[in-house]
């Protein structure tokens, strides 16, 4: 995914399932378009968040 694809998803009133590279299923709490990077809450848990390039989320169709 690119940084733009990133912050539509976060921008979106509708939930989109996005994933990181290894099968987790993540929620973007925010994007960085400048660094390429987005930060994102993992599982169930509202402290579990990891900042990730963009490149490792994959939009899930």
């Amino acid at each position: 995914m690119d940084a733009q694809r990133a912050q539509e998803i976060y921008n979106s009133p509708d939930i989109i399932p996005v994933r990181l590279d290894n099968g987790q299923s993540v929620w973007i709490e925010r994007v960085d378009a400048g660094k390429g990077v987005a930060t994102v809450k993992v599982g169930d848990n509202p402290t579990d968040t990891e900042t990730v390039p963009v490149d490792r989320l994959k939009e899930v169709h």
